[in-house]
Parts: C-alpha cells; structure tokens; sequence
C-alpha cells in the first residue's frame, strides 16, 4: 500500500448509499457476478462515489491505467498491478484515468466467510498478484463456460481464489488501512445475528456478546447499516420466513416455531408487517409464479 495515506471525512455515515453493486438498488443476483472496471465506471464519468454493500465481497484487478481508492476513507493510489480487496461494509470509492482497463468480481460475503481465512480487513495488494489474477481467471471461465459438475468446480475455484488472496495479502509488505471499529463491530454483529436469530430477538443478548452497550449497538448499526439492531434483526428472520415459505414443505404453524414463534397469529402479523402480506397469500401467489 502507499507510504502516504490521505485519511478522509465522512460527515454522515448514514448518507453513504448501500447497493447490491454500484448505482443498483435491488440485489437479487447471482453468486457470483464479474464485469471490466469500464463497463461500469464510464457511466459515472471514471468516478465510483464512496458506497458500501452490505452483503458482497469485491475484488478489483488494475490492468492499465491508473487510480485512487478510498477505503474506510484512507485514500490511495493505483498502479497496473494491483488488486483491492473490499470486504462487506467497507466504504469505497474511486476516481479511475479514462485509459482504465481491469476487472471486478463479486462474491456474497457469506461463501467468503465460509472458509475462515480472515478478509475482515480492506486491502491493497501490490505483490504476487499474478496467482490471484489466474484463479480469477479460471473462476471467470468457469462462470462464462459451465461444464459437468460446474457447482463443485465453481465452489473449488472460489476456494483457490480466496487462498491465492489470503496468501498474496499474508506475503505482501505494506501498511494497513486504519481499521473502522465501527464497521467491524457492525460485521460481527450481523455474523451473530446469522448464527442467533431463530433463538434470540433480544438487543440485550447480541449487544452483551458484543460487549458494548444497548444504546451503543444501536448506533453502530444506525451508522454503519442504516438501520436499528431490532430491524437488522428482524430482516434476517424474514429473510428466512421468505425462504421456508417459498421452498420448505413445513406448514406456516410449523415455520414460526423454527423461528422462535411459538404463537402463530403473531408470526402471521409479523410476515404480513415484513413481506407486505400474509404467510398464506406469499405462498400461494409464488407457487402460482
């Protein structure tokens, strides 16, 4: 990473925009999206405003020209070479040379965290970027060209991707980025609603785990997600309510109970607030889809 880091404000965490990709509200996607660093900074005149997603993990390979980064609001240059890793929350941006060339892969965070090799962090890497550019590409191919057993091949390419990254980052000399405690705490929080939410929906529970305070957790989660720790909470168990009802045979009465709703008319008021309508009517207007 450069010697010289320009640490920059953000006034209004809760104003920095949270895509699925850049400019794109909706974020239902495949699991695993890849596009030339042209293809989209062009339309936004070669500057990517800083914006975060909240579910994604991006890695950009610069093939030629030249740009800044600003992560977490530390602020870098980009020569042809280097590869960014941008874990999920961190607030980014670039200003790219109108020569630009490259590329940028998406992955969910979850399949990331997954295999546990760290990636908590923003990063820069300058050296022994080669491996990583030939994993990508391999996975790309995969992506573009599916042959038999492509699941597995896929899930094999991801896995030698992410390594190629760990070990790259692990060997490269450089300075780290300023840590954001903010964004970190808001990370671990949404990994333990992940593992906690069929069991507990108490702010007091997750917040003690976290060891901060209630009123704290609730502010992390304003600043770095844009919503309380309650709502965070609560998309999580809808999400899954949507999932059982559209793909499980359990019955309404039987799914509540998987989600820690032991009264049914309560986990029907709960659906109907988040989905927009009843559990039955959701079922039965997606088995007509």
């Amino acid at each position: 990473m450069d010697s010289h880091v320009n640490r920059l404000h953000y006034p209004n965490m809760k104003m920095i925009p949270t895509y699925a990709l850049y400019g794109e509200q909706d974020s239902t996607q495949d699991w695993l999206h890849w596009e030339t660093i042209p293809a989209r900074s062009r339309l936004h005149g070669f500057r990517i405003a800083p914006h975060r997603h909240e579910h994604l993990f991006q890695v950009l390979a610069l093939t030629q020209g030249t740009a800044r980064v600003t992560l977490d609001g530390a602020e870098f240059r980009l020569t042809p070479g280097a590869l960014v890793v941008v874990p999920a929350l961190v607030v980014h941006g670039y200003t790219f040379s109108e020569d630009v060339d490259g590329v940028v892969l998406t992955l969910f965070e979850r399949d990331v965290r997954a295999l546990d090799l760290g990636f908590a962090h923003p990063a820069i890497i300058r050296s022994g970027g080669g491996v990583v550019r030939e994993a990508m590409a391999r996975l790309v191919d995969e992506a573009d060209h599916p042959g038999e057993r492509h699941d597995l091949a896929m899930r094999a390419h991801l896995s030698l991707l992410l390594l190629a990254l760990h070990r790259a980052h692990s060997q490269a000399v450089a300075s780290e980025i300023p840590p954001d405690r903010t964004r970190l705490h808001a990370a671990a929080f949404r990994q333990l609603v992940d593992e906690r939410f069929r069991s507990s929906r108490r702010i007091t529970d997750y917040a003690e785990t976290l060891g901060v305070s209630p009123t704290h957790l609730n502010r992390i989660c304003r600043q770095a997600l844009g919503a309380s720790a309650l709502a965070i909470i609560e998309r999580r168990i809808a999400l899954e309510a949507r999932r059982q009802l559209l793909f499980s045979t359990l019955s309404i009465k039987e799914i509540g109970a998987e989600l820690g709703y032991d009264d049914p008319a309560y986990f029907t008021r709960f659906v109907t607030r988040m989905l927009g309508m009843s559990p039955a009517k959701f079922r039965q207007q997606m088995s007509r889809a």
